[in-house]
């Protein structure tokens, strides 16, 4: 009994009493620091992302997650850190819905993803599409007594546009900012810009457009427009 003890406890005591020292500092240490909870909010990158299609979604490509750990760890924590992955590889044009968990989430060592919102996100896959509209103006302003507009005309009087292709068939003409033709007698010219009101579509080239706006004598008088 008394070589066992020898061979199994005093063998090495300086490092068994090193290690125990370590562990007990470690304890000592983590059981001080209290545990804490906190939410950030935490982009979605896509992995292997389609080229040839646009997402598009009703909500931000983002989550709000909500962590927890030793406090000096969250305190220290860089948000940059937590970010949620979703793989795209394979998918087609259409729509699709995607789960949103802890196993989703990349979080630095020692921080507990306890929960994610939302828990799915809902994408629309579709090609790319470009289409020529017309550009509609908006011309406001009251007219001199006897006279109103007789013609309006923009440059250019059409625009093209791309976004998703469900998207840009359903557009069918550009619109421009208000141009105040106060006043005008005769012609007049102002520059102004054009818009579309769906956010996921854009003007492909964007610049201004000049609208002549030309008034005349009109048998109803006065008109605001």
């Amino acid at each position: 009994m008394l070589e066992l003890f020898r061979k199994y406890v005093w063998h090495n005591l300086g490092l068994k009493i090193l290690a125990l020292a370590i562990s007990v500092g470690l304890w000592w240490v983590v059981s001080r620091d209290p545990m804490v909870e906190s939410v950030v909010t935490a982009p979605i990158e896509f992995l292997h992302a389609p080229e040839n299609l646009l997402m598009t979604a009703d909500a931000p490509f983002e989550v709000k997650v909500a962590v927890s750990g030793p406090e000096r760890i969250i305190r220290k924590m860089d948000q940059s850190e937590i970010n949620a992955t979703i793989d795209l590889a394979g998918v087609k044009p259409g729509e699709r819905t995607f789960d949103l968990g802890p196993r989703q989430i990349r979080a630095p060592r020692g921080v507990k993803v306890e929960r994610v919102l939302p828990t799915q996100i809902h994408i629309d896959f579709n090609p790319s599409a470009t289409r020529a509209v017309e550009v509609r103006p908006r011309v406001i302003g009251t007219f001199v007594s006897g006279y109103g507009i007789s013609d309006v005309a923009a440059d250019p009087a059409t625009i093209v546009i791309e976004g998703p292709a469900n998207r840009v068939s359903a557009i069918d003409m550009a619109i421009t900012d208000p141009v105040d033709a106060t006043g005008v007698i005769g012609r007049a010219t102002f520059t102004t810009h054009a818009y579309v009101p769906d956010p996921l579509v854009r003007i492909q080239h964007p610049a201004p457009i000049h609208v002549t706006v030309t008034t005349g004598k009109s048998s109803k008088g006065a008109g605001q427009h």
